[in-house]
């Protein structure tokens, strides 16, 4: 048990030894433990070292030596959900020497990714799409004649998705040879809420199910006509010892719940699993954080973990900047005591979203509905035919999960929905699979819906409050992390739909800035003296600001923080060509590209979006 995270890298001789999954399976069963001791110590510096995912990593060390101990990785596919838990993974797959490199540019991803490792089988990010992938894997193993095992590891938190249910049921109806381990350490980045979650929370209390069901079937096989009696009499046991047999009844061989940390236990039902055709499921109780106190203490908190710095940080005396998640948080609460119609969502993501106040404080108009982002959308629909006023706090890149449910069952019927999009433009670290790089492309093409795109916090504030006035489907964008340091003030008068704020005047160029790269805009307008203006909407346009601007100067450059491919600037483009108006249009923003994860300062200046690159951009153009 850890206290404190290694300063110095631990001493892990075994570890030292493994280069890949085959140098696990040639130790003695009795190493393990050891392994999975040094295994965790190294987990601790390396994450130390370089920040990351943490807590869930922790919580399945045993897991991932089992699985490489059990199974005969590559050519057995292991698909890991989400991917957050996949550093010991990384480790003893060839990696352990690139982990300080993780999240970093160039470096490891901080998730698995194919053209990373054979043994990273497919590449996540997002959450319940394990079941599907690895049942798709099975399958194709079964049509090509291929002998081998296929495995999903999915959590607790990730099981309440509808998506898993689908997959399971579709794997139980064509008998695939697909083994399911469930990982339920009752925890997912927020607390898991839900009847599902429940479920599991009273299996784990059953402790007496798997001494009874074992001991039981001992007795009953020496009876005559056992093997009949044995299944009748498992069912009924079941009933009273467990809440119910929701796995066997999709079609499941059910082995669990079983210790998570016990690896001659794990390995042992691993093999013998593997060795049973046809959809298995393995149980497993863990706990998230396992072996780091603190971990243990507040997994929500240790969920990921920022790099240590050697040296303490020089203070600084500014005024701390807020997360625009809190701005959101603060704009939620306050509308909130005005008005009793509003009700707050969130598909899982309540602390990353800013609204652990809202929770508290307004409790009986909360809901987490899990990660179930199509059901949080056609829920708040359901909510506004009745006059409730709902506001849905959701990730860009996890709103791309509910898009017909966005067109269908919200912008088709015209509802009053807010949607508050976290994460929107480039998230560093964390890269493509979490970058909210589409929403205005995804969004703008959505008719009667309004999209706002602040550029600072006051903005976020106040631009929140003209789509929550809005009769109909709105939403406004903002990106992770702090602001400018704008000042909110509340009693300003109410933004407009669809009005711009001109920021400075200028000649020849005007560059139209939509969202958070304002500070480089003007930047490049107050240095060359260009105009500048804040559109603030994308949808609807502020049309007689861009007819002004094309009579005054010869180029419009738009500016945003999404991808050139139907965003922003391309409706403005699409203006100027439909009304014949005689400027030049140049469009900056995201290119047609995934954008790999590093710093946020590096990725800007890997799309050229620094002032430097604009004006550059500029130039060009004109010239």
């Amino acid at each position: 048990m850890f206290d404190q995270i290694p300063a110095q890298r631990p001493e892990t001789p075994l570890l030292d030894t493994i280069e890949t999954p085959a140098d696990v399976r040639a130790l003695d069963e009795k190493l393990l433990p050891t392994l999975a001791n040094e295994l965790r110590a190294f987990l601790l510096y390396s994450v130390g070292q370089s920040g990351g995912h943490f807590g869930a990593g922790l919580g399945v060390v045993e897991l991932t030596i089992a699985l490489h101990y059990a199974l005969e990785t590559p050519l057995d596919k292991i698909v890991w959900d989400v991917g957050h838990q996949t550093y010991p993974h990384k480790i003893l797959t060839g990696r352990r020497e690139q982990m300080q490199s993780i999240r970093q540019k160039h470096g490891l991803s901080g998730f698995p990714k194919r053209s990373e490792s054979p043994y990273d089988t497919f590449g996540v990010g997002h959450s319940s799409t394990s079941i599907s992938a690895a049942l798709g894997m099975a399958l194709a193993s079964r049509m090509r004649g291929i002998a081998n095992k296929n495995v999903a590891v999915i959590g607790d938190g990730a099981m309440t998705a509808g998506m898993a249910f689908e997959a399971l049921n579709h794997a139980a109806h064509t008998k695939a040879d697909l083994l399911v381990v469930l990982n339920d350490n009752n925890m997912s980045i927020s607390p898991n809420v839900g009847g599902l979650a429940t479920y599991f929370s009273k299996i784990w209390a059953s402790k007496a199910y798997t001494s009874f069901r074992e001991g039981g079937k001992k007795v009953l096989s020496r009876l005559p006509h056992a093997s009949e009696l044995v299944r009748k009499t498992e069912e009924h046991m079941k009933g009273m010892v467990s809440p119910g047999t929701l796995f066997e009844e999709l079609g499941f061989y059910y082995v669990g719940p079983i210790d998570g940390h016990d690896l001659p236990r794990l390995t042992h039902d691993l093999k013998n699993l593997s060795e049973i055709p046809g959809p298995k499921l393995l149980h497993i109780i863990t706990q998230k954080g396992k072996g780091f106190k603190p971990a243990e203490k507040d997994p929500v908190g240790y969920h990921a973990l920022s790099k240590i710095e050697p040296k303490p940080k020089q203070v600084s005396s500014s005024p701390k900047r807020l997360k625009y998640q809190d701005v959101f948080g603060m704009w939620l609460c306050d509308t909130a005591e005005q008005d009793e119609k509003l009700v707050g969502i969130t598909p899982a993501m309540r602390e990353g979203s800013g609204m652990v106040s809202f929770s508290e404080r307004f409790a009986d108009r909360y809901f987490d509905v899990a990660i179930a982002e199509q059901h949080a959308v056609t829920f708040a629909a359901g909510l506004a035919c009745e006059q409730q006023k709902p506001v849905v706090a959701i990730y860009s890149t996890f709103l791309q999960r509910a898009y017909d449910q966005l067109v269908h069952d919200v912008a088709i019927q015209k509802l009053d929905v807010t949607f508050a999009i976290d994460r929107a433009g480039l998230v560093g670290e964390d890269g493509p699979t979490h970058g909210g790089n589409f929403d205005i492309s995804y969004l703008s093409c959505i008719p009667e819906l309004v999209l706002a795109t602040p550029s600072d916090e006051q903005e976020c504030y106040q631009l929140l409050r003209a789509c929550y006035d809005y009769q109909g489907p709105a939403a406004v964008r903002y990106p992770r992390g702090t602001g400018t340091g704008a000042e909110i003030k509340k009693d300003t008068p109410r933004y407009e739909v669809g009005k711009s704020q001109l920021v400075t005047s200028g000649s020849k160029v005007c560059i139209l800035n939509f969202g958070v790269l304002l500070p480089s805009a003007k930047i490049v307008a107050e240095q060359n003296g260009f105009s500048l203006i804040d559109m603030r909407w994308v949808k609807p346009l502020d049309v007689g600001a861009i007819l002004d601007a094309s009579k005054q100067h010869d180029l419009l450059v738009t500016l945003e923080e999404n991808t050139i491919q139907g965003g922003a600037g391309n409706a403005v483009a699409n203006f100027v060509q439909a009304n014949n108006l005689d400027v030049k249009v140049l469009n900056l923003g995201l290119p047609d590209a995934y954008i790999e994860h590093a710093s946020r300062e590096q990725q800007l200046e890997q799309v050229e979006l620094t002032p430097e690159h604009i004006f550059s951009k500029i130039q060009n153009c004109l010239s």
